[in-house]
């Protein structure tokens, strides 16, 4: 039986426990969170031991989700792997290329499994398009939502853009040769709306939009082959392919339990983990140049709205 834990059981979190809790052969041994009504009820409902501090999971579980603020990643991750926890953490892996190296070097060290909640990956895989040998000449992605105040101690690059930055680097391969980028800060010093162009270096070309201030959710990805479009929209689950290639239904229910299951068989040694924590990596490299390009995001006042289009 192996003991599990969850860093973090507010809207997200909570709901990693839940698969823990239904998943066989493990048993949800501790949660941890600082807010006594949050910690209070997670562990009364599925019989965990709770604590307020993170730090307590040590020696009393095997593998753990952290479901923290993205700021907190690097610290809580490193500490819970050199205590030699396997953990998911939810993206991104880190906010810095120096954490995130540190994490992958401990794990590997340890032999641990540090995997990735790029939770897009495990519907987008069930379409077969990054089982294509063919590489898109231009990629549209678009990710809008209203302010919900969830993620708001990174920009919405790190937030919100970072799930098509993944699928991106799994759709091209090579390197971006060239970033640009431009944003809005509405709520707070951070970026809410970016608008990013990314060019790589055998030609393709990539430009996302992601925002946290649109007025309504809005999240797709339009694909152009030399053969074909390929346009999905990530709400819906719909595709729409004039390729003659053949593509499989986005129609998946519980991406959320995938991804704590493949973790629980990386554990286990049955299967390797999906997302790798090199991958997770390269989606940060590209998140943090982006925000480079973009320097100082333009501010508006709160009262004003932003008409946000793909």
């Amino acid at each position: 039986m192996l003991r599990a834990g969850v860093v973090g059981t507010g809207a997200f979190g909570r709901h990693h426990a839940a698969k823990y809790a239904q998943t066989s052969g493990v048993n949800l041994a501790a949660i941890a969170d600082a807010n006594p009504d949050t910690r209070r009820s997670v562990s009364e409902r599925y019989g965990a031991e709770g604590c307020a501090d993170w730090h307590c999971l040590a020696g009393k579980v095997d593998l753990v989700s952290v479901c923290s603020p993205a700021v907190t990643h690097g610290g809580i991750v490193r500490a819970l792997l050199e205590a030699n926890i396997h953990v998911l953490v939810e993206k991104p892996i880190a906010t810095t290329l120096e954490e995130a190296d540190a994490l992958i070097r401990i794990a590997k060290e340890r032999d641990l499994v540090l995997t990735v909640g790029h939770q897009e990956r495990f519907v987008f895989a069930r379409s077969g398009l990054l089982e294509w040998a063919k590489t898109p000449r231009e990629i549209q992605c678009w990710r809008l939502g209203p302010w919900t105040g969830r993620g708001a101690d990174v920009c919405v690059v790190l937030d919100l853009m970072i799930h098509d930055l993944d699928l991106m680097h799994r759709l091209v391969p090579g390197k971006a040769a060239m970033v640009a980028a431009q944003g809005t800060a509405k709520y707070d010093r951070f970026a809410d709306d970016v608008r990013s162009t990314v060019a790589f270096d055998n030609g393709t070309m990539v430009r996302l939009h992601a925002s946290r201030m649109a007025a309504e959710r809005r999240r797709g990805m339009r694909l152009v082959y030399d053969d074909g479009v390929v346009e999905i929209d990530f709400i819906s689950r719909e595709i729409r392919n004039t390729t003659p290639r053949p593509l499989g239904s986005l129609s998946f229910d519980d991406p959320l339990g995938a991804s704590v299951a493949g973790f629980v068989a990386a554990v286990r040694g049955t299967a390797p983990a999906f997302v790798r924590p090199e991958e997770a990596r390269t989606a940060l490299e590209t998140a943090l140049r982006i925000k480079q390009a973009m320097q100082r995001p333009v501010r508006i006042p709160v009262t004003e709205g932003l008409a946000a289009t793909a």
